[in-house]
């Protein structure tokens, strides 16, 4: 997938800050989430899943840009290269990001093989898994919970939010481009929320036992800036002990849809026994 591909931008700085972002499109977990679980509801490929996944990448990317700024974590690298306003200046990332999530629900819209209803519900999804009640709020109680410490029950109530829920919702509009039934919706979401925290698990073991080469973004930051994490809160072996647990659930959920789900357990596992 391309996410990038079809953005255009008639400011010359700005144009060139999407051409630096469209460099390093990251790993696209959440885009082949997407069309994975919408392929496993129609049996087939589903063209419409494609550029819905290029949406989520777009506010995945856009989340990144604005979560990196001095304002927020104030990061130094990302995907191997230098953050947006390292590499450009704070107002052309806040600019970018801003464009990103725009240009997200313009793509959504734009989908004619999707009925209305489909484009409308997806979009609803979507603004509900970036907004106050998921990623953005999510990111807020991350940010008050810095210099103290947090009990397991709270970090699942902040990564749920800030991590799951955008996982989540690319499960479920993959769901709704394969024209699911509500109980394989259902299924397909409590999958989702479980490999979404299982994902966020592994993030805080990397950020302790990986480095900045391998991860592409700072080793070590969460304990600089003294933030609860699983690992702070659990240990290391009871963060991976976590997260296999999590997992496990995910790949529960999936058991509904027998062999067929092999591709989507295939993904979940890369999700969670990866290096960066």
């Amino acid at each position: 997938m391309e996410p990038f591909n079809w953005l255009t931008c008639s400011e010359p700085r700005l144009a060139d800050a999407l051409t630096y972002l469209a460099k390093q499109p990251g790993k696209q977990l959440r885009s082949r989430l997407t069309l994975t679980c919408a392929e496993l509801i129609a049996g087939e490929h589903v063209p419409s899943a494609v550029p819905v996944g290029e949406a989520i990448e777009l506010l995945h990317t856009y989340s990144l840009v604005h979560d990196d700024l001095p304002a927020m974590d104030n990061d130094d690298l990302r995907r191997g290269q230098p953050t947006l306003h390292r590499a450009f200046d704070e107002a052309t990332a806040i600019l970018a990001g801003d464009g990103l999530q725009a240009a997200a629900f313009q793509r959504v819209t734009d989908i004619e093989t999707l009925s209305a209803e489909q484009r409308l519900e997806i979009v609803r999804l979507l603004s509900v898994a970036v907004g106050f009640n998921g990623m953005v709020g999510g990111q807020a109680l991350d940010l008050a919970a810095e210099h103290q410490a947090v009990n397991v029950a709270s970090l699942r109530d902040i990564h749920q939010l800030k991590t799951g829920a955008l996982i989540a919702a690319a499960a479920e509009t993959g769901a709704i481009c394969g024209d699911a039934s509500a109980s394989q919706r259902s299924h397909l979401v409590e999958f989702a929320q479980a490999i979404g925290l299982a994902f966020q698990v592994m993030d805080d073991v990397l950020d302790v036992t990986g480095d900045s080469a391998a991860l592409g973004k700072t080793a070590g930051k969460d304990a600089r800036a003294e933030k609860s994490t699983y690992v702070s809160t659990l240990g290391l072996e009871g963060a991976r002990a976590e997260s296999d647990a999590l997992l496990g659930a995910a790949l529960e959920a999936l058991t509904v849809f027998g062999e067929a789900a092999e591709d989507l357990r295939h993904l979940a596992r890369e999700m969670v026994h990866r290096e960066n």
